[in-house]
């Protein structure tokens, strides 16, 4: 079956590609996206939207209310944040600030969202309720989405839905599945404290580096022993530091890492899992540990019946053999707090094209991806619309 993209949405191609190109020259970080917000802003309200500024301090709402009759409010989002990562790439539309890179598609989100509100603006009478755009600051790590909900982007929202572009997945294919998609991610710091002293005199000290380095081994016990087979988690180790000379027994180290899981349940176990064998595996060694733990977000878990009315959409433009469930990721997203607050739905859009050397791992400074999907994304985001509405009678 051909992917169906109403003309209407194929002529919008040339517009959503400039507007994902300056967003990618002009990357900004989290709470930071200044310039972004202020350029979204003043589009939707040149499309007739009613725009509330400086949400969560750089986020933007819009609202496109039907004129007379009432009805359900169902929201689509999209992140606005850059990371921090300079970029590598050669095309002519690199990131003009070092530093600051669009690496995982928040600038193919921003224009296919505008996008959809170009299309929405010319059937402004076609809804019976409210479409509200939310464009989000901060996801990639700060948690934009909570004080977005907190000044009240959610209010009256029956339902939300949002994408994430994938250069995991073949331009043209669509992963959209209920249940859990993403993952938690929680932060852990631990701090093994020994007793320095003289390299040559170890039968003296507590050496720090020593206990931290079974401090990691013993984690790893955690996923293989102490967790469910069946049930994925993850405990990473990413930073390691300590020590001040070659020829001195560190008396401090740090260990900085994340925990991830499917499971809310596990996901409170977690901790204490960690605490038990970092103490164990540090008193082997003469040594203490400390542990911080810093909770970031919760796992991303689609509603079925909008995962199912997101299924049938895709699959309306991009033909039944082209959407799927979709592989579950134990990256983590932010999108996870809406999701917690109402009902909604959020997929993976194919964006990568190894044939054209699109195949780079998100947050990679090579990342890109193929803007013809941006155009899928309008189309969806419509055919959701289209649907939901439909359904709600």
């Amino acid at each position: 079956m051909p992917i169906v993209i109403a003309p209407e949405i194929q002529a919008l191609a040339p517009e959503l590609v400039a507007l994902r190109r300056d967003f990618h020259r002009h990357p900004e970080l989290g709470f930071q996206e200044e310039r972004t917000s202020r350029l979204v802003a003043e589009r939707l309200e040149a499309l007739g939207f009613a725009v509330q500024r400086n949400v969560a301090k750089t986020g933007v709402v819009a609202r496109l209310v039907h004129p007379a009759r009432k009805g359900p409010i169902l929201a689509f989002r999209a992140d606005m944040d850059a990371l921090p990562l300079t970029e590598a790439n050669t095309h002519d539309f690199v990131s003009l600030h070092p530093g600051a890179m669009h690496a995982c598609g928040h600038d193919g989100h921003m224009a296919i969202l505008l996008g959809f509100a170009r299309w929405l603006s010319q059937r402004k009478a076609r809804f019976p309720g409210e479409i509200r755009l939310l464009f989000q600051p901060a996801e990639e790590g700060l948690g934009g989405a909570a004080p977005m909900i907190a000044e009240g982007a959610l209010e009256g929202v029956g339902a939300i839905v949002g994408l994430h572009l994938w250069s995991g997945l073949k331009l043209g294919y669509a992963g959209v599945r209920p249940g859990p998609i993403m993952a938690t991610c929680d932060e852990f710091v631990i701090t093994v404290h020994g007793k320095g002293g003289h390299a040559a005199r170890p039968q003296e000290t507590a050496d720090a580096v020593l206990a931290a380095s079974q401090v990691v081994v013993a984690l790893q016990t955690i996923v293989s022993r102490a967790v469910d087979p069946l049930q994925p988690a993850v405990v990473t180790v990413g930073q390691i530091a300590g020590g001040s000379a070659h020829n001195i027994i560190a008396d401090r180290v740090e260990l900085r890492g994340t925990a991830r899981t499917f499971d809310r349940v596990l996901r409170r176990r977690l901790p204490e899992l960690i605490r038990q064998r970092a103490e164990a595996a540090a008193a082997i060694c003469g040594a203490t540990v400390e542990l911080q733990w810093i909770e970031q977000y919760p796992p991303t878990i689609n509603d079925a019946r909008m995962a199912e009315l997101v299924r049938k959409a895709a699959e309306t433009v991009l033909g039944k053999d082209r959407v799927g469930p979709g592989e579950p990721t134990m990256g983590a997203e932010d999108m996870a707090y809406y999701l917690e607050k109402i009902p909604g739905c959020f997929f993976f859009l194919g964006a990568g094209n190894p044939e054209r050397g699109i195949d780079k791992p998100h947050h990679n400074p090579r990342f890109d991806l193929d803007e013809e999907a941006l155009p899928y994304g309008v189309a969806i985001f419509a055919a959701v619309a289209e649907r939901f509405f439909a359904e709600a009678g």
